[in-house]
């Protein structure tokens, strides 16, 4: 593919991702606390050499009033890539005096020595060529899975081969940093945070992701006002979730009625690829999802019928297309020595929640995976959900949305079930559970493709998927 058809593809994937819209992020920056630094704080990333991560999150850092004074140390295993990141952020420390110390190893204990917070970001690679496998083996063997990264079979094998290396890290922080705050962006999300919470349930911890943040803008555009009008409350397990609560803050009016109304329609007209299923959820069951077909619907055996599948692949391929083209535009930038002005704010939530809990700031976090602990009382507890919380020096404390939708909570108590096993599985080490994690599941349809697709598995990822 040659870069103009790239560059083609980009513009299409920006167009039909209007929702990524990240200005309208609601962050805590007009609330900010100036705190003097008295406590300089050391934050770790791991999966540093992940090019975007890397310098998106040095970045965040680098622009903090709060953390000023602070040491962030880099760690990663891809000796390579770490100093292409390290390469950028010393060059902006130097050129701009910025008040931070740069660490960066490719030894994780002694990244961890002395942490108080830990970002970590980490995939078991090569990523693309496994998530291949996650995707299209289970459909050699007729198995309808929309996208096979975070539900359905693709979701149980990208779980037992990336759980294992995070539960070690955690191990290491238990061991090094145990006051340390761990804040986790790898996926699956609900079933590493679920891992973490059953293997180390002392350890403090957080999981992040931007779904609800990337998708609200459409509902002011459904309900023709600012985005700052609104007031929502959404929530859900991870890539499962929708908005259970929107109201207008001029008036206090619920604005359900005219999402129910008008929201089909919008969802028809805007020609966004991959949002059909968001559509009939809102259709059939009363409430809107806060993410697209290609994460809703890998947890729902019928989202084939119902999902826009070309739309679902698009996204994918040029998602991994664009991956591999902005990696090659930062490496060529900072080897040119222009790596300093890659050091720029991202718009994911962990460094602003590090300020919150630093400055003790009591905001509230639109959208955290953490454990349920009756936040969601028709879920089970031993389960991680996604809602708003409440961020102070005590950490995230999860606001409580009561009964979910009934119907939902069911498709939702599928995937708790599946998550349990899933869960059970890696810690046990066990092939066995691993098989009733898929027999359960409600995306697989018969137990011979079951069976099948297991087998396969741990053949083609013999050297990650380690099951007795």
């Amino acid at each position: 593919m040659d870069i103009s058809e790239l560059c083609s593809k980009k513009i299409i994937l920006e167009k039909n991702l209007k929702h990524l819209n990240f200005k309208e992020i609601i962050t805590n920056k007009s609330k900010k606390i100036e705190v003097k630094m008295t406590n300089p704080q050391k934050i770790v990333l791991i999966g540093a050499g992940s090019l975007q991560f890397g310098l998106g999150a040095a970045g965040s850092i680098l622009h903090s009033s709060i953390l000023k004074g602070s040491t962030i140390c880099l760690h990663d295993i891809n000796e390579q890539h770490l100093h292409l990141v390290s390469q950028a952020c010393k060059s902006a420390i130097d050129k701009q005096k910025l008040d931070f110390t740069l660490e960066s190893t490719t030894n994780r204990k002694e990244a961890l020595k002395d942490a108080t917070f830990i970002i970590n970001s980490i995939e078991v690679g090569p990523r693309f060529d496994l998530w291949d496998q996650d995707l299209y083996i289970p459909h050699w063997f007729g198995n309808k899975q929309l996208f096979g990264e975070n539900g359905g079979p693709g979701g149980l094998f990208h779980s037992l081969r990336i759980i294992p290396p995070i539960l070690e890290i955690c191990e290491d922080i238990m061991t090094i940093c145990p006051n340390a705050f761990l804040i986790n962006f790898s996926n699956p999300m609900s079933r590493i945070c679920l891992a973490i919470k059953r293997k180390f349930p002392k350890l403090k911890f957080v999981g992040l992701c931007h779904e609800l943040g990337h998708f609200k803008i459409h509902y002011a555009r459904i309900l023709d006002t600012k985005l700052s009008n609104l007031e929502i409350l959404a929530g859900g397990l991870n890539h499962f979730g929708v908005v259970l609560d929107i109201k207008y803050k001029d008036t206090g009016q619920d604005a359900y009625p005219e999402i129910r109304k008008k929201g089909p329609s919008y969802l028809e007209e805007i020609k966004i690829i991959d949002v059909s299923l968001t559509k009939y959820i809102l259709e059939k069951f009363g409430y809107i999802p806060y993410t697209t077909d290609s994460h809703f619907g890998e947890y729902i055996q019928w989202a084939w019928e119902v999902a826009d599948i070309s739309g679902v692949k698009e996204f994918r391929d040029t998602y991994m297309e664009m991956i591999h083209y902005e990696e090659n535009k930062i490496k060529r930038r900072i080897k040119k020595g222009k790596g300093a002005r890659l050091l720029k704010p991202d718009q994911e939530r962990a460094i602003p929640i590090i300020e919150g809990i630093i400055s003790d700031s009591n905001y509230t976090e639109i959208s955290v995976n953490i454990p349920n602990n009756g936040i969601i009382t028709n879920l089970p507890e031993d389960l991680v959900v996604e809602c708003p919380a409440r961020v102070n020096k005590d950490g995230l404390t999860g606001i409580k949305l009561g009964e979910y939708p009934k119907g939902l909570a069911a498709l939702l108590r599928n995937q708790a079930s599946v998550q349990d096993l899933t869960v059970e599985a890696v810690l046990s080490e066990s092939k066995d559970i691993a098989l009733q994690a898929l027999l359960v599941d409600p995306v697989v349809q018969n137990a011979t493709q079951a069976e099948k697709i297991l087998n396969e598995m741990l053949k083609q990822q013999s050297e990650h998927l380690h099951l007795k």
